[in-house]
């Protein structure tokens, strides 16, 4: 009788290393998926380490451009930050993630898939969420929220235990006291040393970011252009640079970032679970982009048109972080992204300094601004007298409602 297969994320690391060990010990046949979306990891190594652990195959795919183009750059279409300030960078990687996951299961006929996100944190849900809307017949193994799994490994001198009875290779060096996850958009620092919100992040847990203090001391002038919304040039006007693969655009958008010391971010938000977390995120290039995106926006986007877009990014950016990528809702909130963003097309010229953004020109031919009727040197555009009847219909409701507070009793 054959066994039974499971698909398992993994990363090479210590928990996915015995949860992949503890699988083939209840009798599976374990294949292992690792997604390489940008983060800083020896590949072939961990491939290699999966087949030693016991994997009757190991998959690494390299999902970088996929998840630029039809992940990021549609977030940032949309104007996506969570709670005012976070640019989604952990989340937004989770649905590229699971979407091979998924696939590859169903292409080695795997009934199973497995994971190793905690029974804390927001990624068990983006995970297992997005499983559930693109197989509902999948089967998910999370040990962190196995019972047997929870009473055999009660704490990391366990699990090393059972690596070393295993034969499970694990680096020897004395480990960072917090928790990162990194890709193409940002990188994340939580936990350990970072969990007191009043403790200051020390300056040595950021490496994807110069310190604005130590940036350069000069200013380093780009400009980026949009089409409908996404980024589709990228010209360092320093230095005669230009780039336009939407996967090298960023990547290099990422390094100016970096190099200037921008997009550093200490926030205390709201987990999906309903924990508060302190997270400390370093997005160079993101921040840049959010930057540019909104104030071409600003020139190209009706004013009723941009408060929608502006609702609509919230409450994409709520279902990104919680999960629900794969809904029937974001379909629809996407769509009308599309059709607010259509004449979201232009250049806009943006100096980078010592941890500061500043959008200084913008040029767009689909944008509704009239140099005439907004000067204040040309008369024109419109009879000025009409404001007076436009603003007193606009005060029939303050009036009014002075009358009703000073109104004798």
């Amino acid at each position: 009788m054959s066994k039974p297969r499971v698909v398992l994320a993994y990363s090479g690391g210590l928990d996915t290393s015995v949860i992949l060990r503890w699988l083939i010990n209840k009798g599976f046949d374990v294949i292992t998926y690792t997604a390489d979306v940008g983060q800083d990891d020896d590949f072939k190594a961990i491939e290699q380490k999966a087949l030693k652990c016991g994997a009757i195959k190991a998959y690494v795919l390299d999902l970088k451009r996929e998840f630029v183009t039809d992940y990021i750059y549609p977030s940032f279409k949309a104007a996506a930050i969570y709670e005012d300030r976070y640019l989604l960078g952990t989340s937004i990687a989770r649905p590229v993630i699971i979407k091979h996951h998924v696939r590859i299961a169903a292409e080695e006929g795997a009934e199973y898939i497995a994971h190793g996100a905690t029974g804390k944190g927001n990624d068990q849900v983006r995970f297992e969420l997005g499983a559930y809307a693109l197989n509902p017949a999948i089967k998910i193994i999370s040990p962190w929220k196995d019972p047997e799994f929870l009473n055999e490994f009660q704490g990391r001198p366990d699990m090393l235990a059972y690596a070393e009875k295993y034969g499970i290779e694990i680096k020897k060096h004395a480990g960072k006291a917090y928790s990162e996850d990194d890709n193409l958009l940002h990188i994340s620092h939580e936990s350990g040393i970072l969990e007191d919100p009043n403790t200051e992040c020390p300056q040595s847990v950021y490496s994807k970011s110069v310190s604005p203090q130590e940036a350069p001391d000069k200013t380093t002038k780009i400009a980026l252009s949009f089409e409908k919304g996404i980024p589709v040039k990228l010209e360092n006007l320093s230095d005669g640079t230009v780039v336009t693969d939407p996967l090298d655009l960023f990547v290099y958008l990422d390094k100016l970032g970096s190099e200037n010391g921008i997009g550093r971010l200490d926030m205390v938000e709201n987990r999906f679970v309903g924990i508060k977390s302190r997270g400390v995120y370093e997005t160079p290039g993101g921040t840049i982009l959010h930057a540019a995106h909104i104030d071409l926006m600003g020139l190209c986007v009706d004013r009723e048109v941009y408060r929608l877009n502006q609702q609509f990014g919230i409450k994409i950016a709520d279902l990104i972080y919680n999960g629900f990528w794969f809904s029937p809702e974001m379909e629809v909130l996407m769509k009308s992204v599309d059709v607010c963003q259509q004449n979201v097309n232009g250049r806009v010229v943006v100096e980078l300094y010592k941890g500061n953004v500043y959008p200084v020109a913008r040029y767009s031919e689909t944008t509704p601004y009239d140099a005439n009727i907004a000067s204040m040197d040309v008369h024109g555009g419109f009879n000025q007298m009409d404001s007076w009847g436009f603003i007193k219909i606009n005060s029939v409701r303050l009036t009014g409602d002075y009358r009703m507070k000073h109104r004798k009793k």
